[in-house]
Protein backbone atom coordinates (compact mmCIF):
# COMPACT_ATOMS: atom_id res chain seq x y z
CA UNK A 1 0.00 0.00 0.00
CA UNK A 2 1.53 3.33 -1.12
CA UNK A 3 0.88 6.17 1.33
CA UNK A 4 2.47 8.92 -0.77
CA UNK A 5 1.94 10.50 -4.16
CA UNK A 6 5.51 10.35 -5.43
CA UNK A 7 6.49 12.76 -8.19
CA UNK A 8 8.94 10.94 -10.43
CA UNK A 9 11.59 12.88 -12.32
CA UNK A 10 12.79 11.54 -15.65
CA UNK A 11 16.54 11.03 -16.05
CA UNK A 12 18.02 13.68 -18.32
CA UNK A 13 19.61 12.47 -21.55
CA UNK A 14 22.07 15.38 -21.23
CA UNK A 15 24.06 15.32 -18.01
CA UNK A 16 26.05 17.81 -15.94
CA UNK A 17 29.63 17.09 -14.90
CA UNK A 18 32.51 19.19 -13.55
CA UNK A 19 33.20 20.67 -16.97
CA UNK A 20 29.61 21.86 -17.42
CA UNK A 21 28.96 25.52 -16.67
CA UNK A 22 25.51 26.07 -15.17
CA UNK A 23 23.75 29.39 -14.57
CA UNK A 24 20.73 29.59 -12.27
CA UNK A 25 18.46 32.64 -12.09
CA UNK A 26 15.34 33.25 -10.01
CA UNK A 27 14.18 32.44 -6.51
CA UNK A 28 14.17 29.46 -4.14
CA UNK A 29 15.12 26.58 -6.43
CA UNK A 30 17.78 28.66 -8.19
CA UNK A 31 19.33 29.65 -4.86
CA UNK A 32 19.11 26.36 -2.96
CA UNK A 33 20.13 24.08 -5.82
CA UNK A 34 22.78 26.55 -6.95
CA UNK A 35 24.29 26.66 -3.46
CA UNK A 36 24.28 22.87 -3.31
CA UNK A 37 26.25 22.75 -6.55
CA UNK A 38 28.58 25.47 -5.28
CA UNK A 39 29.27 23.56 -2.06
CA UNK A 40 30.61 20.78 -4.29
CA UNK A 41 32.68 23.39 -6.17
CA UNK A 42 30.88 22.82 -9.45
CA UNK A 43 31.19 25.64 -12.04
CA UNK A 44 27.98 27.56 -11.37
CA UNK A 45 26.80 31.16 -11.34
CA UNK A 46 23.77 32.04 -9.23
CA UNK A 47 21.67 35.17 -9.73
CA UNK A 48 24.16 37.69 -11.16
CA UNK A 49 21.74 40.52 -10.23
CA UNK A 50 20.73 38.98 -6.92
CA UNK A 51 17.51 37.14 -6.13
CA UNK A 52 14.67 37.85 -8.58
CA UNK A 53 11.12 36.56 -8.40
CA UNK A 54 8.99 37.48 -11.40
CA UNK A 55 9.42 36.56 -15.11
CA UNK A 56 10.12 40.16 -16.14
CA UNK A 57 12.98 40.54 -13.66
CA UNK A 58 14.43 37.14 -14.58
CA UNK A 59 14.39 38.26 -18.22
CA UNK A 60 15.97 41.60 -17.30
CA UNK A 61 18.80 39.82 -15.50
CA UNK A 62 19.55 37.85 -18.65
CA UNK A 63 19.28 40.95 -20.83
CA UNK A 64 21.84 42.81 -18.71
CA UNK A 65 24.23 39.85 -18.83
CA UNK A 66 23.90 39.24 -22.57
CA UNK A 67 24.38 42.92 -23.41
CA UNK A 68 27.07 43.45 -20.74
CA UNK A 69 25.14 46.58 -19.85
CA UNK A 70 27.17 49.17 -17.94
CA UNK A 71 25.36 51.05 -15.18
CA UNK A 72 25.96 54.73 -14.46
CA UNK A 73 24.97 57.05 -11.62
CA UNK A 74 21.77 58.07 -13.41
CA UNK A 75 20.65 54.40 -13.33
CA UNK A 76 20.68 54.42 -9.52
CA UNK A 77 18.33 55.78 -6.86
CA UNK A 78 19.40 57.55 -3.68
CA UNK A 79 17.12 56.30 -0.91
CA UNK A 80 18.04 58.51 2.03
CA UNK A 81 21.76 57.95 1.61
CA UNK A 82 21.57 54.35 0.42
CA UNK A 83 22.29 54.06 -3.28
CA UNK A 84 20.50 51.22 -5.05
CA UNK A 85 19.41 49.77 -8.36
CA UNK A 86 15.81 48.71 -8.92
CA UNK A 87 17.11 45.93 -11.19
CA UNK A 88 19.28 44.42 -8.44
CA UNK A 89 18.88 42.86 -5.02
CA UNK A 90 19.78 44.68 -1.80
CA UNK A 91 23.23 43.05 -1.65
CA UNK A 92 24.30 45.49 -4.39
CA UNK A 93 23.26 48.59 -2.41
CA UNK A 94 25.86 50.81 -0.80
CA UNK A 95 26.42 54.18 0.84
CA UNK A 96 27.98 55.63 -2.30
CA UNK A 97 27.11 55.35 -6.01
CA UNK A 98 30.70 54.31 -6.75
CA UNK A 99 30.33 51.30 -4.47
CA UNK A 100 27.11 50.18 -6.16
CA UNK A 101 28.43 50.68 -9.68
CA UNK A 102 31.60 48.74 -8.96
CA UNK A 103 29.61 45.74 -7.67
CA UNK A 104 27.03 45.81 -10.46
CA UNK A 105 29.39 46.32 -13.41
CA UNK A 106 31.92 43.74 -12.20
CA UNK A 107 29.23 41.13 -11.67
CA UNK A 108 27.56 41.92 -15.00
CA UNK A 109 30.83 41.46 -16.85
CA UNK A 110 31.37 38.11 -15.12
CA UNK A 111 27.84 37.03 -16.06
CA UNK A 112 28.38 38.15 -19.67
CA UNK A 113 31.40 35.89 -20.00
CA UNK A 114 29.73 33.02 -18.13
CA UNK A 115 26.48 32.88 -20.11
CA UNK A 116 28.36 32.66 -23.41
CA UNK A 117 29.92 29.34 -22.38
CA UNK A 118 27.18 27.96 -20.11
CA UNK A 119 25.60 24.65 -21.12
CA UNK A 120 22.56 24.75 -18.81
CA UNK A 121 20.39 27.64 -17.69
CA UNK A 122 17.89 26.97 -14.91
CA UNK A 123 15.17 29.61 -14.58
CA UNK A 124 12.90 29.73 -11.54
CA UNK A 125 9.77 31.87 -11.52
CA UNK A 126 8.43 32.64 -8.05
CA UNK A 127 5.47 34.92 -8.72
CA UNK A 128 3.52 36.37 -11.65
CA UNK A 129 3.02 39.63 -9.73
CA UNK A 130 5.13 42.64 -10.58
CA UNK A 131 5.67 46.03 -8.95
CA UNK A 132 5.99 49.28 -10.90
CA UNK A 133 7.87 52.28 -9.55
CA UNK A 134 5.26 55.03 -9.82
CA UNK A 135 7.58 57.91 -10.83
CA UNK A 136 8.68 56.09 -14.01
CA UNK A 137 6.43 53.02 -14.47
CA UNK A 138 9.51 50.80 -14.41
CA UNK A 139 9.03 47.19 -13.30
CA UNK A 140 11.37 46.65 -10.35
CA UNK A 141 13.15 43.50 -9.27
CA UNK A 142 13.16 44.58 -5.63
CA UNK A 143 11.32 47.28 -3.72
CA UNK A 144 14.21 47.75 -1.25
CA UNK A 145 11.78 48.31 1.65
CA UNK A 146 10.63 51.59 0.13
CA UNK A 147 7.01 52.32 1.22
CA UNK A 148 4.49 50.34 -0.82
CA UNK A 149 2.63 53.55 -1.75
CA UNK A 150 5.49 54.26 -4.17
CA UNK A 151 4.62 51.18 -6.24
CA UNK A 152 1.72 49.79 -8.23
CA UNK A 153 1.12 46.05 -8.21
CA UNK A 154 0.01 44.08 -11.27
CA UNK A 155 -0.60 40.43 -12.12
CA UNK A 156 1.03 39.43 -15.38
CA UNK A 157 -1.12 37.49 -17.83
CA UNK A 158 -0.09 34.21 -19.39
CA UNK A 159 0.13 35.93 -22.79
CA UNK A 160 2.38 38.69 -21.44
CA UNK A 161 4.82 36.18 -19.98
CA UNK A 162 4.81 34.01 -23.10
CA UNK A 163 5.34 36.99 -25.42
CA UNK A 164 8.23 38.34 -23.35
CA UNK A 165 9.91 34.99 -23.01
CA UNK A 166 9.56 33.90 -26.62
CA UNK A 167 11.65 36.94 -27.53
CA UNK A 168 14.15 36.24 -24.76
CA UNK A 169 14.48 32.59 -25.74
CA UNK A 170 15.01 33.62 -29.38
CA UNK A 171 17.91 35.81 -28.23
CA UNK A 172 19.39 33.04 -26.10
CA UNK A 173 19.10 30.49 -28.89
CA UNK A 174 20.83 32.82 -31.34
CA UNK A 175 23.60 33.54 -28.84
CA UNK A 176 24.17 29.93 -27.85
CA UNK A 177 22.30 27.27 -29.86
CA UNK A 178 23.54 24.49 -27.58
CA UNK A 179 22.38 26.16 -24.35
CA UNK A 180 19.73 24.06 -22.57
CA UNK A 181 17.09 26.10 -20.77
CA UNK A 182 15.22 24.42 -17.92
CA UNK A 183 12.20 26.09 -16.32
CA UNK A 184 11.06 25.57 -12.74
CA UNK A 185 8.46 27.16 -10.48
CA UNK A 186 9.33 28.00 -6.90
CA UNK A 187 7.37 25.98 -4.33
CA UNK A 188 7.58 28.84 -1.82
CA UNK A 189 4.17 30.43 -1.34
CA UNK A 190 3.87 34.22 -1.65
CA UNK A 191 1.58 34.39 1.36
CA UNK A 192 1.20 38.17 1.30
CA UNK A 193 -0.94 37.61 -1.81
CA UNK A 194 -3.25 35.37 0.21
CA UNK A 195 -3.94 31.68 -0.34
CA UNK A 196 -6.09 32.24 -3.43
CA UNK A 197 -3.86 34.97 -4.83
CA UNK A 198 -0.82 32.74 -4.50
CA UNK A 199 -2.56 29.94 -6.37
CA UNK A 200 -3.61 32.28 -9.18
CA UNK A 201 -0.03 33.52 -9.48
CA UNK A 202 1.55 30.05 -9.51
CA UNK A 203 -1.05 28.80 -11.99
CA UNK A 204 -0.26 31.70 -14.32
CA UNK A 205 3.43 30.80 -14.24
CA UNK A 206 2.78 27.11 -14.91
CA UNK A 207 0.46 27.83 -17.84
CA UNK A 208 2.96 30.25 -19.37
CA UNK A 209 5.84 27.78 -19.04
CA UNK A 210 3.71 25.06 -20.59
CA UNK A 211 3.37 27.19 -23.73
CA UNK A 212 7.12 27.88 -23.81
CA UNK A 213 8.20 24.25 -23.67
CA UNK A 214 7.96 23.89 -27.45
CA UNK A 215 10.62 26.56 -28.04
CA UNK A 216 13.87 25.05 -29.43
CA UNK A 217 15.93 26.69 -26.67
CA UNK A 218 13.92 24.98 -23.92
CA UNK A 219 15.21 21.62 -22.77
CA UNK A 220 12.59 20.68 -20.17
CA UNK A 221 10.60 21.58 -17.08
CA UNK A 222 11.81 20.37 -13.69
CA UNK A 223 8.90 19.77 -11.25
CA UNK A 224 10.31 21.35 -8.09
CA UNK A 225 6.91 22.90 -7.32
CA UNK A 226 5.08 19.61 -7.79
CA UNK A 227 7.58 17.63 -5.69
CA UNK A 228 6.93 19.87 -2.72
CA UNK A 229 3.19 20.38 -3.22
CA UNK A 230 2.24 16.80 -4.12
CA UNK A 231 4.93 14.65 -2.52
CA UNK A 232 6.17 16.52 0.58
CA UNK A 233 2.70 17.36 1.86
CA UNK A 234 3.59 17.64 5.53
CA UNK A 235 4.57 20.58 7.74
CA UNK A 236 7.68 18.71 8.91
CA UNK A 237 9.15 19.61 5.52
CA UNK A 238 8.82 23.34 6.23
CA UNK A 239 10.87 25.83 8.21
CA UNK A 240 9.50 27.68 11.21
CA UNK A 241 7.59 30.22 9.11
CA UNK A 242 5.63 27.33 7.49
CA UNK A 243 6.42 28.81 4.07
CA UNK A 244 10.08 28.12 3.33
CA UNK A 245 11.47 24.62 3.08
CA UNK A 246 13.29 22.71 5.78
CA UNK A 247 16.77 21.30 5.21
CA UNK A 248 15.19 17.88 4.80
CA UNK A 249 12.93 19.11 2.00
CA UNK A 250 15.81 20.91 0.26
CA UNK A 251 17.84 17.71 0.45
CA UNK A 252 14.94 15.74 -1.04
CA UNK A 253 14.59 18.12 -4.00
CA UNK A 254 18.38 18.11 -4.46
CA UNK A 255 18.39 14.31 -4.59
CA UNK A 256 15.71 14.38 -7.29
CA UNK A 257 17.58 17.05 -9.23
CA UNK A 258 21.05 15.51 -8.94
CA UNK A 259 19.72 12.07 -9.79
CA UNK A 260 18.19 13.46 -12.96
CA UNK A 261 20.93 15.80 -14.15
CA UNK A 262 24.34 14.93 -12.70
CA UNK A 263 26.56 12.18 -14.07
CA UNK A 264 27.31 9.34 -11.68
CA UNK A 265 30.96 10.39 -11.50
CA UNK A 266 30.08 14.04 -10.87
CA UNK A 267 27.69 13.11 -8.07
CA UNK A 268 30.33 10.91 -6.40
CA UNK A 269 32.88 13.75 -6.57
CA UNK A 270 30.25 16.23 -5.35
CA UNK A 271 29.58 14.14 -2.25
CA UNK A 272 33.26 14.06 -1.36
CA UNK A 273 33.80 17.79 -1.95
CA UNK A 274 30.59 18.71 -0.12
CA UNK A 275 31.85 16.90 2.99
CA UNK A 276 35.12 18.82 2.77
CA UNK A 277 33.57 22.27 2.33
CA UNK A 278 31.05 21.65 5.11
CA UNK A 279 33.86 20.54 7.43
CA UNK A 280 35.29 24.08 7.31
CA UNK A 281 32.30 25.19 9.34
CA UNK A 282 32.43 22.35 11.85
CA UNK A 283 32.85 23.21 15.51
CA UNK A 284 36.33 22.18 16.54
CA UNK A 285 37.02 20.03 19.63
CA UNK A 286 37.83 22.21 22.62
CA UNK A 287 39.59 19.72 24.85
CA UNK A 288 42.32 18.27 22.67
CA UNK A 289 44.79 19.88 20.29
CA UNK A 290 45.67 16.37 19.15
CA UNK A 291 42.08 15.73 18.04
CA UNK A 292 42.07 18.97 16.05
CA UNK A 293 45.27 17.97 14.26
CA UNK A 294 43.89 14.53 13.49
CA UNK A 295 40.72 16.11 12.14
CA UNK A 296 42.70 18.51 9.95
CA UNK A 297 44.99 15.72 8.75
CA UNK A 298 42.04 13.57 7.67
CA UNK A 299 40.54 16.44 5.70
CA UNK A 300 43.83 17.29 4.00
CA UNK A 301 44.11 13.66 2.94
CA UNK A 302 40.59 13.82 1.51
CA UNK A 303 41.46 17.01 -0.38
CA UNK A 304 44.54 15.35 -1.85
CA UNK A 305 42.57 12.28 -2.91
CA UNK A 306 39.68 14.14 -4.51
CA UNK A 307 41.93 16.60 -6.39
CA UNK A 308 43.80 13.65 -7.86
CA UNK A 309 40.48 12.43 -9.27
CA UNK A 310 39.45 15.92 -10.42
CA UNK A 311 42.52 18.18 -10.91
CA UNK A 312 40.36 21.15 -11.96
CA UNK A 313 38.86 21.45 -8.46
CA UNK A 314 39.81 24.60 -6.57
CA UNK A 315 40.03 23.65 -2.89
CA UNK A 316 42.89 25.98 -2.00
CA UNK A 317 40.83 27.88 0.58
CA UNK A 318 39.90 24.66 2.36
CA UNK A 319 43.47 23.35 2.11
CA UNK A 320 44.81 26.55 3.64
CA UNK A 321 42.28 26.39 6.47
CA UNK A 322 43.04 22.81 7.47
CA UNK A 323 46.80 23.30 7.07
CA UNK A 324 46.51 26.18 9.53
CA UNK A 325 45.11 23.79 12.15
CA UNK A 326 48.17 21.55 12.14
Amino acid sequence: MELRTIVNTDPSSERIDYSTKVMLIGSCFAIEIGMKMHSGRMPVMINPSGTVYNPVSVSKTLELAIENRKFHVEDLYDNNGTWLSFHHYTEFSAGSPEGVLEKINRRTEEAHEFIRSAKFLFLTFGTARIYRWKPTGMIVSNCHKIPSASFEQELLSVNEIVSLWKNQLDTLHALSPDLKVVFTVSPIRHWKDGAHGNQVSKSTLILAIEELLDHPAVYCYFPAYEIVMDDLRDYRFYAGDMLHLSETAIEYVWNAFSGSFLTREALDIWKEVDRITKAVGHRLPEDSNTDIKKFAGRLLTRIEEVTKKMPSLDLEREKKYFSGLL
